[in-house]
Parts: C-alpha cells; structure tokens; sequence
C-alpha cells in the first residue's frame, strides 16, 4: 500500500500538516493571520510554486467550512470597494510567478522577504494601526490594500497585514472583521485558482496528497473555533510568529550566513 502514497519525505508531511492545520485556525478567526506560516513552512521542504499549489485548493476548502461556520455577515462596502484591487492584484502575482516559476531560489527569496516582513508587521502592529485613526477609508485606499492583499495572497497565500490596514480603522465588530475577512479571501483564493490554472501549477499529481490533507482544514477551523476564548491568544501567536522569522531566515539563507560567520569566527 505504500506504493500508492505520494513520494514525499516525512519532513514534507510534517510541515504540510502543522502547515493546513494553522490554515484552518486562522479561517477560524483565532490568531492574526497565523495561517500566512503555511507556505514557508512547506516551502522549506518542496518547491514555493508546488507548495503554493497544494495549499491553494485547500484554502478554497477551508474558505468554504469557515463560510458555513460564520455565515455570510460582512460588511458589504469594503467587500465592493477591496475586490476590484484583488483583482488587479491577483494579476500581478501571476505575472511575478509566470516570470520566476523556474527560478526557485529567487521565489524563495522573496517568500522568506515576505515571513519577515509579517513578522516586523506584526511586532509593530499595535504602532501602526494606533496611527491610523479611526475613519471610513476612502476607496481609493480599499483599491490599493484591496491590490497589495491580492498580490501577497497569490505569491504566499499572505494578504491578511494589508486586509487589516483597511478595516480595523473603520471598528467593525468583531464578528463583522471575521465575516468580512472570511468572505474576502473566499472570493480571493476562488479567483487565484485562474492563473495557477494558466501556469499549470495545478497538477493531477497533487490530488492524492490534497486528498490526503483536506480532512485538516475542517479540523483546523474546528480547533480554532474551539480555541477561542479558551486559549492565550498572545502566546499562540508568539510561538507562530517565531517559527515563521526561523522559517523566512531560512529560506533567506540567513541560517547559512550565521553559522559560516560563527565557523569564521572561531577559526581565528
């Protein structure tokens, strides 16, 4: 039987579970944005374009167990007002992956850029959004963070810091932030299907391992459901937050430059 199993290493299967687990804890609303962890971390043992490509239909499946769990309450301005950059967005990041598929170190490059950048977003979060006072947005800005979400989202599955920028200075409820939030990236990941279809990154190989995988999205979105208001959110996202900085170092090669510059260093 293990013949029929997709030849992948155990590390694969590791990361990919911890990877759409988080996926669906974050579609649950617990954590800030913790699922962006999810394509470093199997980029770190496969391809960033295979990785992006096993995720994609996995998010789709999660998007559809959290629109079930939520309902469909969003708030519908900023839905109208953010799809239109999506989709300029979306466009975007299939013309960076069109031009840089072949080329993994450079798209690991510029996942492991990205992990970081979340991480100093989310360090610094508490400053930034403080500065942005409390308004109604104009729609320009929704275009634009509606765009810079898109293009994140389909290099890295990664849209939410810029999804935030745009709607927690406008105080929704939470349950609104979440349904709006939700609702969103339904629509988003649905449309990304379309150039990861052109590109050929969906591949009839993957089927058995998304197959293998998609029980995890209900059980993540259940888990984070459950999690709420019954688990330390700060620390969650603290030990989240330092496996996607090792993550992103990693695919940088930052890990290679600290341990060449500690040899160096004891060798004289």
């Amino acid at each position: 039987m293990t013949h029929l199993l997709p030849d992948h290493s155990t590390l694969f299967w590791i990361s990919a579970i911890c990877a759409v687990t988080m996926v669906g804890i974050s579609k649950a609303g617990f954590g800030a944005g913790v699922g962006v962890i999810a394509t470093p971390l199997m980029a770190l043992t496969i391809p960033v374009s295979d990785a992006a490509a096993l995720l994609l239909p996995l998010l789709v499946l999660c998007d559809i167990v959290a629109v079930c769990s939520y309902g469909m309450g969003f708030h519908r301005r900023s839905i109208k007002v953010l799809l239109p950059g999506a989709l300029i967005g979306i466009a975007a990041g299939g013309f960076f992956f069109g031009y840089f598929i072949a080329m993994d170190h450079v798209m690991k490059v510029g996942i492991g850029v990205l992990a970081v950048v979340f991480v100093i977003f989310q360090a610094t979060r508490a400053y930034i959004l403080g500065a942005l006072k409390e308004h109604r947005p104009h729609a320009a800005e929704g275009v634009l963070m509606g765009a810079i979400s898109g293009f994140t989202s389909t290099l890295a599955h990664a849209g939410g810091p810029p999804l935030a920028v745009y709607l927690l200075p406008q105080k929704l409820t939470p349950a609104l932030y979440v349904g709006t939030s939700v609702i969103f990236f339904a629509i988003t990941n649905a449309l990304k299907l379309i150039p990861y279809w052109s590109l050929g990154m969906l591949k009839v190989g993957n089927i058995t391992t998304i197959a293998l995988l998609s029980p995890l999205t209900y059980v993540g979105v259940q888990l984070g459901l459950y999690m709420n208001n019954r688990v330390s959110q700060r620390w969650f996202d603290r030990v989240v937050y330092a496996v996607l900085l090792l993550s992103g170092l990693q695919l940088l090669g930052m890990d290679k430059l600290v341990m060449g510059c500690s040899t160096s260093g004891r060798g004289k």
